[in-house]
């Protein structure tokens, strides 16, 4: 019979060290799936930007051409074209990570031979314009920090792991967990205080609150004790303030 026990007891120890084991390798997969995720969502989130951006540029291109460009000129359609072929070459620069200076040198040395070649003395006003949509693309590019002249200190971006990102912004991915953090970094809250404040109930605010404690923003006091922001999470909420406030400055 005792060793019947012993047998049964060996068998409960290898299923919950399997079990431990399947445990691991869920969190690992987990974690490397919300990496993918977010490492997609920042490349998507960067490429509709970039497009935003450069379909403004092209709109300021064309308006910018056709207000301040010599009205009658028997070559202003022709000159046009030649224009906007060079000033959307420059714009699609800012799909690049990088914008060399020699690159940037060599567009501004093609339009001053342009100009340079240019049959009138009113050309001067068409040129004076061209220059200036140029001028305006090459300070959007050292505002996105994709180029800067050689001599221009670039400014250090630091590195952040990724692991570090996910860890932070993925538990207040959901609007009812900043609800949470933000409510609690007043005062102190109960269960019922924050299912009123969220609308959320039982298992589902549970899923929430499992979030914020596993990230260590918040923590309870004591089991079914009231839920309190943890100073890693007043940290977070102070920076994505300073965040808001930079952005929208």
């Amino acid at each position: 019979m005792a060793n019947k026990r012993e047998s049964s007891h060996r068998e409960i120890l290898e299923i919950k060290e399997k079990l431990y084991e399947m445990h691991n390798d869920l969190k690992r997969f987990m974690e490397k799936s919300s990496q993918q995720h977010l490492e997609h969502v920042l490349s998507g989130s960067r490429t509709n930007f970039t497009n935003a951006i450069i379909g403004h540029v092209l709109d300021d291109i064309e308006g910018g051409l056709e207000s301040n460009m010599v009205k009658k000129c028997e070559m202003r359609e022709t000159c046009k074209s030649n224009f906007t072929g060079f000033l959307h070459n420059n714009a699609n620069l800012i799909k690049q990570d990088e914008v060399h200076e020699d690159v940037i040198l060599k567009n501004q040395s093609d339009l001053t031979d342009m100009r340079s070649n240019s049959p009138s003395k009113q050309c001067e006003k068409c040129f004076s314009n061209v220059q200036n949509l140029f001028g305006k693309q090459i300070s959007l590019m050292r505002s996105l920090r994709i180029y800067n002249a050689n001599g221009e200190k670039k400014e250090e971006i630091p590195t952040v792991p990724e692991e570090f990102i996910v860890d932070v912004f993925e538990p207040l991915s959901n609007k009812q967990r900043l609800q949470i953090l933000k409510a609690i970094a007043i005062e102190t809250k109960t269960f019922s205080s924050l299912s009123e404040l969220t609308g959320l109930r039982g298992g589902n605010l549970l899923f929430h609150l499992q979030k914020l404690l596993d990230s260590g923003m918040i923590l309870q006091r004591h089991e079914r004790g009231d839920y309190m922001i943890t100073d890693k999470g007043f940290k977070v909420l102070r920076s994505i303030g300073d965040m808001y406030s930079v952005l929208n400055s």
